[in-house]
C-alpha cells in the first residue's frame, strides 16, 4: 500500500545528488584574484594575453592556483592576499609599461574557490548582491527629451537637404520645441513638399497650418517612432555602460533597464565611487580622418620628425599609422552602424549610416581621395585609437558607408558595436547613489545565515518533539527543500540579496506547513480508527489537494511581485517562487518516500510514532 516503485526512488535519489552537487560550491568561499581586462575599446584580451600573464608570473616566481580566460578578461587565482598584491604589481608593470597611457586594467578581484571538477560540471556558486558583498549602486535617468531634440535637429538638416536637391523653395526649416516647422510661399509648393517628405521620412507626421498667404508644414515624430527612439537610446546607453564598466574590473556588474527611462547600475566590490562616476559619465567621440601614405613620412614620424599636421596612432593589430590632424567627419553625423556582408564578395562588413550633412561631406571627401586610406578613430579622454582604416575604392554617396576587408564576422559585430557605442545616445543624470562597505556586506551574510540556521533549528526541534518519527521525516524533507532551493539558485546563477535570504527563511516556514497538514491528516485518520497503513496513505492523498491549492495561491502572489516589482522586491519574489516549487516536491514526494522506506514494508503495522493522539476530553488509545 505504501510503497514507491523503483523509478520514483531513483528520481528522488538523483534529485538529492544533483541538489548536493550544485549546492556544494557555495561553501568553498572565494579566492583572491587579479583580473586583466582591456582599458581601451580597440584592445582585446585573448589567449595571447593569458600567455603573457603566465609568463610574467613565472618569471617573477609567483605561484598561482588557477587561470582562466572569459568575456571579462584573464583572471588568475592566488593562495592569499599578499601573493595577490605582488602579482598585481608585476602584471601592472608588464601590461602597462607607460603609466600615463594604460592599455589594460589590472584589478583586484574575488573568484569562487570551487574545485575544478565542480566547475567543469558548471556547478557555480550564487552571485552575491550589493548588500552582501558591498559596492556602489547608481540609478541613472536618461534624458529622453534630449534624445528627441537631437533626432529632430538631425531631421531638420535632412529636410533642408532633401528640398534643396529637389529644387523646392521654402522660407525656412526650424525646430520649435517638439516639432519642425517648414514655411513656404505658396500652397502648391507646400503640397509638393508634403508628398516628398512623406515618401522619404515615414516616421514624421505632417500637418498643414497657416493660411494661403503664409502656408506652413508642421512635422512631428509619430508616437511609435518616439517609442522606438527611446528604446534605441536606452539600449545604446546600456551597451555603452557595459563597455565602460569593463575598465573597473567588475566581474558581475548589474546593468538593467528600470521603467521607461531609467537604468540601474550595480557594481559589487567597487568602493571607489568617484572613479565609477567618472567612467559612467565620460564621453567618447568618433572621428574620421585621412591617412598620410606619403613614402617615408611614417618612418620620419617614428623617428621623431612627423610631417606638419600629422600624428601617429596604432591600428588594431598594433601597426603604427600616420594620420592627418584635420578631422573630416565626427561621430555626431553617424546615425547607425550594423554588421552585415559585402553583397559582391559576401565577406563580413560593417554598414554605416550618416545623416544628410554627413552624407554630403563624405561624398565629397571620397570623390577627392580615391585609392587613399581613411582612418576611423575613437577619441576617449583626449586619446585616440584607430578602429579601422579602409581604402576608398570609389565615391560613396547616399549616406551609406561600408567597411570591409580582412574582417571576421565577430570582428564586424565588434566594430559595429564600437562605432554605435562610442558615445551615449542620450544624456544621463545620476539621480540616486548608494555605497555599501564590504564589512557591512559580511555582517549581512553572517546575520542572514544565523537567522536561517536558528530558524531551521527551532522548527526541527518543535517538529521532532511534537510529531516524533514523522517529525524527523518532516525535518529531513525540509532540509532537502533547502538543498533544492540553493541548488536551483546556483544553477540559474541568481544573485542572492538580503531580501533573498529573507525569502529563504520564509520558505522554510511555508514548507514545513505542508508537512504539518500531512501529519495532522494522518492523526485524524488514526483517531477515526483507520489502520496505520491506510491512515498514512489517506493522509498524504487528502492533504495533497489542500497543499496544492495553498501553494498555487501563494505562487500567484509571488509572480505578481516578480512581474510588477523592481529591485529588491524582484529578488525576494524569485527566491519565493522557486521555494514554493521545491517545497511541493520535498514535502510530498521526498517525505512520503522516507515514510514508505520506514513503514511501507510492514504488513502488520500496529502503530506509528506520530505523537500523542487526543480529542478534547477523550484520550485516544490507538496511536502514539
Amino acid at each position: 500500500m505504501n510503497r514507491y516503485p523503483l523509478w520514483k526512488y531513483i528520481i528522488v535519489a538523483v534529485a538529492l545528488v544533483l541538489g548536493f552537487v550544485y549546492t556544494l560550491p557555495n561553501f568553498f568561499g572565494e579566492s583572491p584574484a587579479v583580473q586583466v581586462s582591456s582599458a581601451k575599446v580597440t584592445i582585446k584580451v585573448d589567449a595571447r594575453a593569458q600567455t603573457r600573464v603566465e609568463e610574467a608570473l613565472k618569471a617573477a616566481g609567483i605561484a598561482y592556483e588557477g587561470i582562466q580566460l572569459d568575456a571579462n578578461g584573464v583572471k588568475t587565482r592566488f593562495k592569499d592576499t599578499d601573493t595577490q598584491l605582488k602579482a598585481k604589481d608585476v602584471l601592472e608593470k608588464t601590461f602597462n609599461p607607460d603609466a600615463s597611457d594604460p592599455q589594460y586594467v589590472i584589478a583586484l578581484n574575488l573568484l569562487a574557490a570551487s574545485p575544478q571538477w565542480l566547475t567543469s560540471l558548471h556547478a557555480l556558486p550564487m552571485y552575491l548582491g550589493l548588500d552582501l558583498r558591498g559596492g556602489v549602486h547608481f540609478l541613472l535617468q536618461v534624458d529622453m527629451k534630449g534624445a528627441l531634440t537631437k533626432k529632430l535637429d538631425s531631421t531638420s538638416a535632412d529636410l533642408r537637404t532633401l528640398m534643396r536637391d529637389k529644387n523646392l523653395r521654402h522660407g525656412g526649416v526650424n525646430r520649435e520645441g517638439d516639432r519642425i516647422v517648414v514655411k513656404f510661399r505658396d500652397v502648391e509648393t507646400r503640397d509638393k513638399a508634403r508628398n516628398l517628405i512623406g515618401d522619404n521620412q515615414p516616421d514624421l507626421q505632417l500637418n498643414d497650418q497657416g493660411d494661403a498667404g503664409e502656408p506652413k508644414l508642421v512635422a512631428t515624430l509619430k508616437p511609435e517612432a518616439q517609442k522606438k527612439l527611446g528604446e534605441f537610446a536606452l539600449k545604446q546607453n546600456i551597451t555603452t555602460l557595459h563597455n565602460r564598466i569593463n575598465e573597473l574590473g567588475v566581474a558581475e556588474p548589474v546593468i538593467q533597464q528600470q521603467g521607461q527611462d531609467r537604468i540601474v547600475v550595480q557594481l559589487p566590490g567597487v568602493q571607489d565611487t568617484a572613479k565609477a562616476k567618472d567612467i559612467l559619465g565620460r564621453t567618447a567621440t568618433l572621428e574620421i580622418r585621412m591617412v598620410d601614405d606619403t613614402p617615408g613620412a611614417l618612418e620620419a614620424a617614428l623617428a621623431g620628425n612627423p610631417p606638419y599636421g600629422t600624428e601617429v596612432y596604432n591600428e588594431r593589430g598594433g601597426q603604427p599609422l600616420l594620420v592627418k590632424k584635420q578631422v573630416v567627419l565626427t561621430g555626431d553625423r553617424l546615425t547607425d552602424a550594423q554588421p552585415g556582408f559585402d553583397h559582391q564578395t559576401n565577406e563580413p562588413a560593417v554598414h554605416l549610416t550618416l545623416d544628410s550633412a554627413g552624407a554630403r561631406i563624405f561624398k565629397d571627401v571620397t570623390r577627392e581621395n580615391i585609392n587613399k586610406r581613411m582612418a576611423i578613430l575613437l577619441i576617449e579622454k583626449g586619446k585616440g585609437e584607430v578602429v579601422t582604416a579602409p581604402v576608398i575604392r570609389s565615391e560613396i554617396g547616399g549616406g551609406r558607408v561600408q567597411i570591409s576587408g580582412r574582417m571576421s564576422t565577430m570582428e564586424a559585430n565588434d566594430t559595429a558595436l564600437l562605432l554605435r557605442a562610442g558615445s551615449l545616445a542620450a544624456p544621463m543624470d545620476i539621480i540616486e547613489e548608494r555605497t555599501i562597505g564590504p564589512s557591512l556586506g559580511a555582517e549581512n551574510i553572517q546575520k542572514g545565515f544565523h537567522s536561517t540556521m536558528w530558524g531551521f533549528a527551532a522548527i526541527a526541534a518543535f517538529m521532532v518533539l511534537y510529531y516524533q518519527m514523522f517529525g524527523v521525516v518532516s525535518v529531513l524533507a525540509l532540509a532537502s527543500n533547502l538543498l533544492f532551493l540553493i541548488a536551483m539558485l546556483s544553477m540559474l546563477q541568481a544573485t542572492l540579496t538580503l531580501p533573498g535570504i529573507a525569502a529563504i527563511a520564509l520558505t522554510l516556514g511555508m514548507a514545513i506547513d505542508a508537512n504539518v497538514l500531512i501529519n495532522e491528516r494522518i492523526r485524524e485518520e488514526l483517531r477515526n480508527g483507520m489502520p496505520p497503513q491506510a491512515a498514512i496513505s489517506e493522509g498524504y492523498e487528502r492533504a495533497f489537494g489542500t497543499i496544492l491549492d495553498s501553494n498555487i495561491t501563494t505562487l500567484i502572489a509571488g509572480l505578481a511581485l516578480l512581474i510588477f516589482g523592481s529591485g529588491p522586491i524582484r529578488g525576494f519574489a524569485v527566491v519565493h517562487c522557486l521555494g514554493i516549487l521545491t517545497s511541493i516536491f520535498s514535502s510530498v514526494v521526498v517525505s512520503r518516500g522516507l515514510v514508505n522506506l520506514i513503514y511501507g514494508r510492514r504488513k502488520k503495522l500496529a502503530k506509528v510514532a506520530i505523537g500523542q493522539l487526543w480529542k478534547p476530553g477523550i484520550a485516544a488509545a490507538n496511536g502514539k
